[in-house]
């Protein structure tokens, strides 16, 4: 038995009808690449039954505490149905783009069972016209639910499940199996200790803030911190429906490294954060929605140490950076961008790092579920808006995978949406075919964002106007110089 840390527990609480707390991806396969050059769904469950000990994830399930008086425990499922959990099913006709998409957002917005353990994998056929993709593709949608893992250690979980040759390799005999039945006696017992300890956890907690709150002050006075301003409210702001729409764009890792190279001490980050401003601006625009103060993103940050580089769960700190959307001018609003992202890091590290991570140990999981629903039966999830969007940065393999001989040809990832919060982007950045890419993929409510397709189109747009803006620009201050100096020699 391990019991969740208050963060993973976190994700639990904050799951309400309407807002499932799963993340996932879709990766698409060139199925060609293999022995035979067919890669057969037995095959898919042959090696994942051959890896099932290589992460508890796959076969621990939920057990809870009685009364919920203490968060609940990850278990051994002794019940566990391997193909209950992998699914083979077929991509509707025409089998293009915007089918995948369709699928996987009905799939991605129904939540995961509480009873089993919190994952699916779905094997999905007929990519028959999905443009730049080989003939004979096949597709993998995951989802695995927040309270087990982040985006850092979903990492590692994909890396379980591929092979860095076309050669499926064997991961060798399994230990022994053992499943542990829990005891509610146990966990009662445990919850009563805790509820001795947490006094004494809040009031370390609140002494070890207190050079924070010196920290943040003082930055305050001397404008080494920025604090955002108030944030408006776009129509990714309000109650969340039931429904999903995703989407994606893809970028050459060298265009956007160009980017960030044209802004002194720019990262690859803010390249992708002027990316997302300039397409939420260009989409809210074009619905005459476009606030006149710059819209805010919430941006995701691992936390973990060196020593805690392999743990499961999750370990998320979170900044908030201004998107500068006032701004008109691409290359203009990249350096403002890159400027904020220093504010933000600069606060969040006076603030501490495992801030968010510490304050949800401390908190009681009851309470804490008990306002997330309160808040959202009273609307007071509404009532105030902390970001208008998500965008976390998820670093992918550095080289090229394999799934049972089938080569990685592209990924989008797909996460959950918050209360008031409609729109979340993610930055998933990684090798196929030994060139660097970059895929920019989004969630979003369908009553929020009823034309996905548009705003992928916004997305490219923003690429396109800030690779002109500033790589461009430079090439032709470039091209001028030679022709003036050739010139002068003649």
């Amino acid at each position: 038995m391990q019991q969740l840390s208050g963060q993973d527990a976190m994700f639990l609480h904050a799951e309400i009808d309407g807002l499932p707390q799963h993340i996932g991806g879709v990766s698409i396969y060139d199925q060609s690449t293999a022995p035979d050059g067919k890669v057969r769904f037995k095959q898919i469950l042959q090696m994942l039954e051959r890896r099932l000990h290589l992460s508890p994830i796959f076969r621990r399930k939920l057990a809870f505490v009685p009364g919920g008086l203490g968060r609940p425990y990850w278990v051994e499922d002794p019940d566990f149905d391997l193909e209950y959990h992998v699914r083979h099913i077929a991509l509707p006709k025409p089998g293009d783009w915007r089918q995948l998409c369709i699928l996987a957002a009905r799939i991605h917005a129904v939540p995961l069972r509480r009873d089993k353990p919190m994952w699916e994998m779905y094997i999905i056929e007929g990519l028959n016209n999905v443009e730049g993709y080989p003939p004979g593709c096949f597709a993998v949608l995951l989802k695995v639910h927040h309270c087990a893992m982040d985006g850092a250690t979903g990492t590692q979980f994909m890396n379980i499940v591929h092979d860095l040759t076309p050669e499926t390799r064997d991961p060798g005999n399994p230990p022994p199996w053992i499943v542990e039945r829990p005891s509610k006696a146990r966990m009662l017992g445990r919850a009563y200790l805790d509820a001795w300890r947490k006094p004494g956890k809040a009031l370390d907690f609140i002494r070890e803030s207190i050079p924070a709150a010196l920290r943040i002050r003082k930055g305050g006075k001397e404008g080494s911190i920025h604090f955002l301003e108030d944030k408006p409210t776009t129509r990714f702001q309000g109650r969340i429906s039931r429904h999903r729409v995703v989407d994606a764009k893809k970028f050459d890792f060298e265009q956007v490294r160009a980017i960030k190279n044209s802004c002194p001490g720019a990262t690859i980050n803010d390249a992708m954060l002027t990316i997302v401003a300039g397409g939420m601006r260009k989409y809210l625009k074009s619905k005459d929605e476009m606030p006149e103060h710059s819209l805010v993103t919430g941006c995701p940050i691992d936390v973990r140490s060196e020593q805690e580089k392999a743990a499961g769960g999750n370990m998320v700190g979170f900044m908030n950076v201004s998107l500068r959307t006032e701004i008109e001018d691409p290359a203009e609003q990249l350096a403002a961008i890159h400027e904020e992202s220093q504010y933000a890091k600069t606060y969040a590290q006076a603030l501490g790092p495992r801030f968010a991570v510490d304050l949800t140990d401390v908190l009681p999981g009851n309470v804490l579920s008990l306002a997330i629903r309160t808040a959202s039966a009273t609307g007071l999830s509404e009532a105030s808006v902390m970001f208008n969007t998500i965008v976390t940065n998820v670093p992918g393999a550095p080289f090229q995978l394999y799934l049972c001989g089938a080569a990685l040809v592209d990924a989008i990832s797909l996460g959950p949406l918050l209360p008031n919060v409609g729109l979340f982007q993610i930055v998933y950045s990684s090798v196929q075919d030994k060139k660097g890419t970059i895929v920019l993929s989004f969630t979003a409510c369908r009553d929020m964002m009823p034309d996905p397709e548009f705003y992928a189109q916004c997305l490219q747009e923003s690429f396109d106007e800030l690779y002109a803006a500033t790589v461009g620009k430079k090439a032709k201050t470039t091209r001028r110089r030679k022709t003036r100096s050739t010139r002068g020699t003649a």
